[in-house]
């Protein structure tokens, strides 16, 4: 049999809620080597429903963390078998879900060190963690933590201000406050917590990888501008935190050359790098080569932004990173609820349940749609807190109905008004040469992303993001050690399709319309102010 041709390549990996999945990504930037172990399907015994164990109070998720090993362990495994090629693999990187933590028993770190080749790293782990069960991202059971972090900080904007976000329920900080607090001997068992970004990285390194910048942000502990942990933040959560932590890195640091566990079992070469994992979204803004004023929009279920920025103004609504493929800059993450089950709700309504009908609408309704403006949430809101729905006149009159065009129309315009509202707030521009990245179910609608080049000023791309964060781990590993810019490392990756360009005229009619929308967005919240988050 004919010798294959040796094909270096990167790895990258993703520790996401429902799997852990890998791509190897050759000097080219092609994907040719794929791979996914589902937690429910591929390990039962775990008994997770999504990934996640939801508690009896309904608020406390969780996830064990011998799992996520276990499923390491099974790809591997089946990469062998299947004849991978590891010794050519030059490096690697990773992305985790943000804010979960793990929990590092004392004593974990020789275990981690001296690590056997003929076993199986779950066999080896298995009595290396104070907590079995790490809390992730889905918990919101630490609602008395963060208003006792906020008051520490000297209120919610402070916070925001100094960390990139007011404190959240699932950030991480808040969840090693609550540890700290109901179960103290397992903290004081604790010589390292990890982010599930930072695990994944140590189990490759066979030592406690640091945490980077960019998913560091998201722990309401990192001052995103000095780079370092907040000494009132960690005060405010538990004692000896910053010992427990270590110091954080850029996110395109080099943390080590891999253990010699995986030299010897699998083959990969000592050389093959590990390149500090980060969390899933910054993984993704890599994958989906945003650069410098880019805007990525995936319009699904719910809608979510990220931004690139370059002054952040960190605010009440959103979260600021710092950039995973850019130390000097920054990411924003901005997400509203009311996406395409608003939109399809519209439809139904307004279209005859037809999306041809619906793009028929916005073709045949002008741009600014006569000065009507609409708020459509049917659920409450995330930005803004609003609920309802909110229509008004060009005279600025509320109105209980539109013309069924015109709905169509005040749907999808104010939803992207509000989204340039919102992401301008925390500090982005549309520059000469932005481009919008749209992905997601309703992005295959050519009509709905002429509203969104026209409301932003700006041609938007279509891109499939299926495996950003993974794709996006790989272009991070290649990147890293070089000492040239992010976006000369991916520019053989495949580009985008120009979808929509702005229509003559457009940024005439959005500037005239966007501080109007803003006005009525601000009176309806001061008359319906929901709930605090």
């Amino acid at each position: 049999m004919a010798e294959r041709a040796a094909r270096p390549c990167c790895l990258g990996w993703d520790f996401s809620t429902q799997q852990v999945k890998v791509v190897a990504v050759d000097a080219e930037l092609n994907v040719f080597y794929e791979d996914s172990v589902n937690f429910d399907r591929d390990l039962p015994e775990f008994g997770t429903q999504g990934g996640v164990h939801i508690h009896k109070d309904g608020l406390t998720v969780t996830s064990p963390v011998l799992m996520w090993v276990q499923a390491l362990d099974i790809i591997l495994e089946r990469m062998k078998a299947s004849g991978f090629d590891f010794s050519q693999v030059l490096a690697l990187s990773g992305a985790g879900q943000q804010h979960g933590s793990v929990y590092w028993k004392a004593g974990a770190s020789r275990v981690l060190t001296s690590l056997s080749p003929d076993l199986l790293l779950h066999k080896q782990l298995q009595a290396c963690f104070s907590i079995r069960d790490s809390p992730v991202w889905m918990d919101s059971s630490t609602t008395a933590q963060c208003r006792r972090l906020e008051a520490a900080m000297g209120g919610a904007q402070a916070l925001s201000g100094l960390t990139g976000s007011r404190a959240y329920e699932r950030f991480t900080g808040n969840q090693i406050a609550k540890i700290y607090q109901q179960n103290p001997e397992a903290y004081s068992q604790t010589e390292r917590i990890s982010l599930v970004s930072s695990f994944a990285a140590s189990l490759f390194l066979g030592s406690y990888a640091p945490i980077d910048y960019s998913d560091g942000s998201g722990m309401n502990l990192l001052q995103i501008q000095d780079k370092v942990w907040s000494q009132v933040c960690l005060g405010a959560c538990a004692p000896h935190l910053e010992e427990k932590l270590g110091a954080p890195v850029p996110s395109c640091s080099v943390v080590g050359a891999i253990s010699s566990y995986y030299i010897q079992r699998y083959g990969f070469p000592p050389g093959c790098k590990v390149v500090a994992f980060t969390g899933d979204n910054p993984a993704s803004l890599a994958g989906m080569r945003l650069e410098e004023g880019d805007i990525a929009v995936s319009l699904g279920t719910s809608d979510t932004l990220f931004l690139w920025l370059q002054e952040p103004m960190p605010a009440l609504e959103g979260h600021v990173f710092c950039n995973p493929v850019d130390v000097q800059h920054y990411m924003a993450l901005l997400c509203f609820k009311n996406g395409s089950l608003m939109r399809e709700k519209i439809r139904d309504e307004s279209a005859s349940c037809s999306w041809s009908d619906f793009s028929e609408a916005l073709r045949s309704t002008e741009m600014g749609n006569g000065g009507n403006l609409g708020f459509y949430f049917d659920v409450m809101e995330i930005t803004p807190e609003i609920i309802g729905r909110h229509r008004f006149s060009a005279e600025n009159r509320q109105v209980s109905a539109f013309p069924r065009a015109v709905e169509i129309r005040a749907l999808i315009e104010g939803q992207f008004m509000a989204k340039r509202i919102h992401a301008e707030g925390l500090g982005y521009r549309v520059m000469p040469k932005t481009k919008i990245l749209a992905t997601g179910g309703a992005s295959r609608n050519r009509d709905i992303l002429q509203v969104l080049a026209d409301v932003f000023g700006a041609p938007v791309h279509v891109t499939d993001t299926a495996n950003s964060a993974c794709v996006g781990s790989a272009y991070r590993a290649f990147h890293a050690g070089t000492d040239v810019p992010f976006s000369e490392v991916v520019k053989l990756a495949p580009n985008p399709r120009l979808a929509a360009t702005p229509t003559p005229g457009a940024a005439q009619v959005y500037e005239a319309l966007l501080p109007q929308y803003a006005k009525l967005e601000q009176r309806i919240l001061s008359q319906t102010q929901g709930p605090p988050e």
